[in-house]
């Protein structure tokens, strides 16, 4: 992968894996899984630093809760979302949830995305994921996030699909913190 400003500046970059990443993630020989959680800087490494953490840490219990089983957690420098579906692939995972920084500048520099894929393999189209926007303090709280998260990874195993053909059930479900 080439510099951070290259990356920046070619959204065709960070797709895919290297072959020595692919060659290191399928010699981990992981076991197939329910769910495999993935974190990218994408386009900001502060959304990642201040938010993926709390997220991810919400987000676990739930699904252990429910007796999922989690690949291990993949951290990727330089990646965007199709990513998480070879990642997921390699890792037998039934399930990718992707947090990535998204873009900077728009709203806030340190807004996380998370992004849940059923079925991971690479060709995946976006209207094939679902996709959780602004996760941070001043906006989607990562708390309420990861609630958000475990519905949509529960009806996803449950139904089969994510994406176009699965939308969350609003905020009805969801308590505000």
């Amino acid at each position: 992968m080439p510099d951070r400003t290259t990356y920046l500046a070619r959204p065709d970059y960070g797709r895919r894996l290297s072959s020595a990443s692919a060659e290191a993630i399928s010699a981990l020989d992981a076991a197939p899984s329910d769910v495999a959680i993935i974190i990218a800087d994408g386009l900001s490494t502060t959304a990642v630093a201040e938010n993926s953490v709390d997220f991810v840490s919400y987000l676990v219990p739930m699904l252990r809760k429910i007796n999922l089983t989690l690949a291990p957690v993949t951290i990727v420098e330089n990646g965007r979302v199709a990513l998480g579906d070879e990642v997921g692939a390699l890792l037998k995972a039934r399930m990718v949830i992707m947090a990535i920084g998204e873009r900077p500048g728009l709203s806030s520099v340190d807004s996380l995305g998370a992004y849940l894929t059923f079925g991971p393999k690479v060709g995946r189209s976006d209207a094939e994921r679902n996709c959780i926007s602004n996760i941070r303090d001043g906006g989607l709280k990562p708390p309420l996030a990861a609630e958000k998260a475990f519905w949509l990874t529960r009806e996803a195993l449950r139904r089969g699909l994510t994406g176009v053909n699965l939308k969350d059930a609003g905020g009805a479900l969801f308590s505000e913190r």
